[in-house]
């Protein structure tokens, strides 16, 4: 009898490691299975390359001129998106662009960090062709807001110190003010100690568009480019939102990509781009009497409202 008890011991003991190496195998195979889709993804050659022995980025007044800008995706080779763009972006002003969805406005915007290079012509900022440039000065000057942000499974005090490491508690706190998003902040259960989930799960569009206003304005960069950073929020969000943009784009370079037209028409320049080319330049008043497509637009937005 002792003899059976000391079995049953032993196997009771012997029970929960056994268990374990069962759920062990369960995780390396879930890990492999992750494994599979990342490496790849981490082993692709990066082709745009960053290199030190490039020159910085010297800024002057933050112009950004597009000579004979053509563009196509690899993986769509025989589909120019862009074609013969030439386009001046005024140092300290802002400047719009306007279009159908598919006419390459977001494509131009994301040419000026290089996310993606071009094949012809040339950008330049302050007259140094961004090629030339070293990329992490070049990147360091542009702050970018859209629909897409990307935020961690963090506090908001993190995920706002992300756009600049090294910032103190006070900058930290200052971005937050003047980016409106102190407003929802002090509503949270433990305000900027809030995890705010996966990809700020737990917070409204309205309030992920503010934080990411409130890393560009922690980042300070000279150059802001916007795409469509106010759509698809009811008419409230928007207002907080355009006092935020205000702000932020105050005697900044400034390149907006807007889906309703009230947030651009005061804008110092408006491009109308068509089918990868721009059909029409000028301000508001300009286009209305010579751009019928710009026109169209307006009619459509404005008048119907």
């Amino acid at each position: 009898i002792n003899n059976f008890f000391s079995f049953l011991a032993a196997m009771m003991l012997a029970y929960q490691p056994v268990k374990s190496l069962a759920t062990i195998n369960v995780g390396v195979g879930q890990g492999m299975s992750a494994a599979r889709r990342i490496i790849p993804i981490i082993d692709i050659d990066n082709k745009i390359k960053n290199s030190e022995t490039c020159k910085n980025l010297k800024l002057e007044d933050g112009s950004i001129n597009f000579k004979n800008v053509t563009f196509n995706y690899e993986s769509k080779i025989n589909s120019t998106v862009l074609k013969n763009i030439d386009i001046h972006i005024k140092g300290g002003k802002t400047t719009a662009l306007v279009g159908h969805s598919g006419a390459g406005k977001s494509t131009l915007l994301n040419l000026i960090p290089r996310i993606y290079d071009i094949k012809n012509g040339e950008i330049k900022i302050d007259n140094q062709n961004i090629k030339d440039l070293n990329l992490k000065s070049l990147r360091k000057e542009i702050s970018i807001v859209d629909q897409n942000i990307t935020l961690f499974d963090d506090t908001v005090f993190n995920n706002i110190k992300y756009a600049k490491p090294d910032a103190s508690v006070e900058e930290i706190y200052k971005a937050a003010d003047l980016s409106m998003c102190s407003e929802f902040i002090e509503n949270l259960e433990h305000k900027f100690e809030t995890i705010i989930g996966e990809n700020g799960v737990r917070l409204s569009g309205g309030e992920k568009q503010r934080l990411s206003i409130a890393r560009a304005i922690l980042k300070k960069s000279s150059i802001i480019l916007l795409d469509e950073a106010t759509s698809s929020l009811d008419s409230e969000t928007e207002e907080k939102i355009q006092k935020a943009i205000e702000i932020l784009t105050k005697d900044k370079t400034t390149l907006v990509i807007a889906h309703r037209l009230s947030t651009i028409l005061s804008s110092d320049t408006i491009y109308v781009l068509d089918k990868g080319k721009v059909v029409g330049s000028g301000n508001h008043e300009n286009l209305i009497k010579e751009s019928e497509k710009y026109k169209n637009f307006y009619n459509r937005q404005i008048k119907t409202n």
